[in-house]
């Protein structure tokens, strides 16, 4: 049975961020025999979008450039400005889930090509008797990973069970979910369940507006960071639904999206400063400590 949902955004519409454009270039007709010196690589794109409920900060990462993302865990849990100073990182974005009571991650996280957090490992995750029918689709999310192809590095949004592609090398994966776009996999992937066309399970809050955290992927390769954070002057619950999220990142140019942790854990450090999601009952932020996270580094060299 396929369900649809049509939720439209007026706010992002407003904004001017949905629409189309004609560009216009002029190319002169007159032979030259000068050498055409090499495209530089693009600068980082870091831009706040600011929509009635919610301010959404966003850093495209250029294909080409001469960044990487990576991730990180922690033994604990901890602020991202400490992953930042561990790392020495230019910008950190919240990841993967992980249980709050005993600091143990609940998403797949490899590094340097080795398995360092796997859900299986948490009990209170694996002998869930609630979560048992769905532990299948849990331990099989979506992860965003980072391959080295002959010699260059490309990132792919793609379920844990996916095979590595042939002559790539696997660096790093850390997994959240559910995929955003091209469709959305929360049912596939265990967040949601229905009876009928009853919901039974929304382990996110799908459908209702909440601090969020996201990545995507353009058609370029550029890679795209987001996270949603509510607004202390917006008159009803601040943030978006998870179909809001995905119509968003559309209109940013992200084909392949995947979402990631959220809510109280939903945080982003960039330019020495965090900027969090979730706000109290007094409208302050919530400075939650996290289990993993995305990093960006300069590498010297262009990834691709």
């Amino acid at each position: 049975m396929k369900r649809c949902f049509s939720l439209g955004l007026p706010l992002v519409i407003g904004l001017g961020l949905i629409g189309s454009t004609t560009a216009c270039t002029q190319t002169s007709t007159t032979a030259s025999s000068a050498p055409v010196a090499p495209t530089p690589p693009q600068p980082l794109q870091y831009k706040v979008y600011s929509l009635p409920h919610s301010k959404i900060h966003t850093l495209v990462i250029p294909a080409g450039s001469t960044y990487e993302v990576t991730a990180a865990i922690a033994p604990d849990v901890q602020p991202l400005a400490t992953f930042a100073q561990q790392h020495q990182a230019i910008a950190v974005l919240n990841g993967g889930f992980f249980d709050p009571v005993n600091g143990k991650s609940t998403s797949h996280v490899v590094l340097a090509g080795k398995q360092v957090a796997n859900p299986q490992d948490n009990e209170r995750l694996i002998q869930n008797p609630d979560l048992i029918p769905y532990l299948p689709l849990i331990l099989n999310r979506s992860e965003l990973r980072n391959y080295r192809c002959a010699g260059q590095i490309r990132y792919e949004i793609s379920r844990h069970d996916k095979p590595i592609p042939p002559g790539c090398e696997l660096l790093m994966a850390l997994g959240a979910g559910p995929q955003l776009l091209p469709q959305n996999t929360s049912v596939q992937e265990g967040f949601m369940a229905y009876s009928g066309e009853t919901i039974t399970r929304d382990s996110l809050g799908s459908l209702y507006p909440n601090a969020r955290s996201a990545i995507g992927l353009k058609a370029d390769g550029s890679l795209v960071w987001l996270m949603v954070a509510e607004r202390s002057d917006a008159n009803q619950p601040g943030g978006l639904s998870l179909p809001e999220l995905a119509q968003f990142m559309q209109s940013l140019g992200v084909v392949k999206g995947m979402n990631l942790d959220g809510g109280s854990s939903a945080s982003f450090y960039y330019q020495g400063q965090t900027h969090f999601g979730k706000l109290n009952a007094s409208g302050e932020p919530v400075q939650r400590p996290v289990k993993s996270v995305l990093l960006l580094n300069q590498t010297g060299a262009s990834t691709r």
